[in-house]
């Protein structure tokens, strides 16, 4: 990490400022040739540190909700095609890593450090936030981590934590945060404040930080149920203090965390390898366009007929992809929807046997005869037309005619794909919603037996994950007005939001606990509370609606080693710049780790956290360690 560091601060200034203004990243420097980090004012750092955070995350969250049964990708589609059926792989632990600890930790330290040297009580809040952010998320990824130590200038092999030391931190943090950002309006004058040019998060908005903070809090401690009753500053779980923290958390969609990406081809792209633009999405860079992801069945029934009730969500025509079809009646099947000359995927059923079949495969588009088809001798293979990709199209970065993917070529309009909600170009990343305290909300209330009060936030949460998307689709149309004939981006009628909260997701007398964490994943598409909800509740199907292993994990001899029956996805393995270079210190910390193995099958000393099912081992506040 100390390499890093250095690495790092020797790029400062060339990744600054705001995408509001990208131009200004470059001009931060009093000597643009020599930069230093001495040269850098801490407020600079600001846009800097958002953007690496929010990626990385981003990043770990597309890889964790593949592997959470949402989605699949074709078969044999490498790394997320093997996540999705329970086959982690080290390719995919790295990234978030580098960019938390590389582009992003080096520079928050610093940040904290100045702004509370000269008492700029909004920066020095906003870095304690964003650090206790990002390494909850290190200890829910990879349970144990260097971070006492992580940026000790005087040591490259920085200690461990363990996820407890780790985990009440994070929450110190928070409160300091919390303590800060609520001085922060009667800070001295003269001193920066926040603003939209450095902040592109909350567009300088302090308020909205404060309630942030709450949420994130809330967040946290409601993590806590397997810890048992108490204080959360000891560690348990705090239903008092959730509560009253969601009581300053958001109230409504006005007070949401969003970051608004743009289909630009700004001059500023990251530093450490990608060189893409910082003002695209981090899910269109992962997913959105790349090939061949596709919703699966679990995802598909929840959102066409969610607990049985026979209501469509209004979400469902926008998360779920669709193809352009001139030719219908060879890309003709049953049980598929058309709007038009649109058809729309159905779902892949990842507890059906068609993995050992070897679907699904991706759609081809042939100009000739202007339909859909599968490039196979498969017979069984042949409707696998019925799947369609969520690849989009951006018109910035790639120059290509719409943010809609033309499969057959950006000059074929015919062989269109819409692309999911999430994961186009300029698809906006929730960092914090109030629909996320609706329904931490309702979990918490059911679970103190007020039934008709959960129900109510839980109904408040699922209105204001649609008028929340609605928000987008208007301007998506607003952007491009040929966009609004496809029913992927065509915005929610009113009336079919009252039918679906009225009809669609249930009464108070038949709430039960799997509706509201169901509902909660479904508007928390592509974030890690997925896999988070789900380790908590130790994967129980009757709470994860349509949620099995995949079938195709016990016929994979790779994955049945990582996870062996009866145990589940738990962590990360650490990646390899800890088991390359820092070794000792994490075989050290393993002696703290309930489950790991510290020796191989032969009774010879091994690394704990390389071990073939170390995948399986719970993090702290998945399990019953103290």
């Amino acid at each position: 990490m100390k390499v890093f560091k250095s690495f790092i601060i020797g790029l400062m200034g060339v990744t600054m400022l705001s995408l509001a203004s990208c131009n200004d990243w470059l001009d931060v420097n009093e000597n643009p040739d020599s930069p230093s980090s001495l040269d850098v004012e801490y407020q600079q750092r600001l846009a800097h540190i958002e953007f690496y955070t929010n990626s990385g995350l981003q990043f770990s969250a597309w890889r964790t909700t593949m592997a959470m049964g949402d989605w699949t990708r074709y078969y044999n589609g490498g790394n997320y095609w093997k996540v999705s059926y329970w086959c982690p792989v080290d390719g995919q632990v790295t990234t978030t890593y580098q960019w938390w600890f590389v582009g992003a930790y080096t520079n928050v330290l610093d940040m904290i450090e100045k702004a509370e040297a000269a008492e700029n009580w909004q920066y020095a809040g906003v870095g304690r936030l964003i650090r206790a952010y990002g390494f909850m998320a290190m200890t829910d990824l990879y349970g144990e981590m260097p971070y006492t130590y992580a940026a000790d200038i005087n040591t490259a092999t920085p200690e461990y934590d363990d996820g407890k030391t780790i985990y009440l931190g994070c929450l110190s943090d928070i409160d300091k945060a919390i303590e800060y950002l609520e001085k922060g309006n009667s800070q001295d004058a003269l001193l920066p404040k926040l603003t939209a040019g450095e902040d592109w998060w909350n567009g300088g908005d302090l308020n909205k930080w404060i309630k942030l903070a709450y949420m994130l809090k809330a967040r946290w401690i409601n993590k806590l149920n397997k810890k048992g009753a108490g204080s959360y500053k000891e560690g348990k779980y705090d239903a008092a203090e959730i509560l009253k923290c969601l009581d300053k958390a958001m109230q409504s969609n006005a007070d949401n965390t969003i970051v608004n990406h743009t289909d630009d081809n700004g001059p500023t792209h990251d530093v450490l390898g990608w060189d893409e633009p910082v003002d695209y999405s981090p899910l269109f860079s992962v997913c959105g366009m790349n090939a061949g992801y596709m919703v699966t069945k679990m995802l598909y029934d929840n959102l066409t007929n969610f607990g049985g009730y026979g209501v469509e969500d209004p979400r469902a025509d926008h998360i779920i992809p669709w193809a352009y079809c001139t030719n219908k009646d060879a890309d003709s099947r049953t049980d598929v929807k058309w709007v038009g000359n649109w058809r729309r995927s159905l779902g892949v059923d990842m507890a059906s046997e068609i993995n050992s079949q070897g679907g699904p495969l991706r759609a081809a588009y042939n100009k000739t005869t202007n339909s859909w088809y599968i490039d196979s001798k498969s017979e069984a293979r042949l409707g696998d037309t019925v799947y369609v990709e969520c690849t989009s199209d951006c018109k910035g970065y790639f120059g290509n005619p719409s943010i809609m993917y033309r499969r057959a070529g950006a000059s074929v309009a015919a062989s269109s794909e819409s692309g999911t909600f999430y994961t186009r170009v300029s698809s906006p990343t929730y960092i914090g919603t109030y629909a996320e305290c609706c329904f931490i909300r309702a979990e918490v209330l059911f679970k103190q037996g007020l039934k008709a009060e959960a129900y109510e936030a839980y109904k408040k949460g699922v209105q204001a994950s649609i008028e929340l998307m609605n928000d987008k689709l208007n301007v998506w149309i607003g952007e491009d007005a040929s966009l609004k004939d496809c029913p992927s981006f065509t915005p929610i009628e009113q009336s079919d939001i009252d039918n679906f909260v009225n009809n669609g997701i249930g009464t108070a007398s038949d709430l039960t606990l799997g509706h509201i964490l169901t509902q909660k994943r479904i508007a928390l598409m592509f974030s890690n509370e997925i896999w988070n909800d789900m380790r908590r509740y130790d994967f129980d199907p009757n709470l994860f609606f349509g949620w099995s292993i995949p079938a195709y994990h016990s016929k994979d001899a790779a994955a049945m080693r990582a996870i062996p029956d009866g145990k589940q996805y738990r962590r990360w393995r650490q990646c390899s710049h800890e088991y390359n270079y820092n070794s000792k210190n994490l075989q050290a910390i393993g002696e703290k780790v309930p489950g790991a193995r510290m020796t191989d099958a032969s009774g010879n000393s091994a690394l704990w956290n390389r071990q073939d099912d170390a995948w399986t081992i719970p993090v702290w506040w998945d399990s019953d360690q103290e």
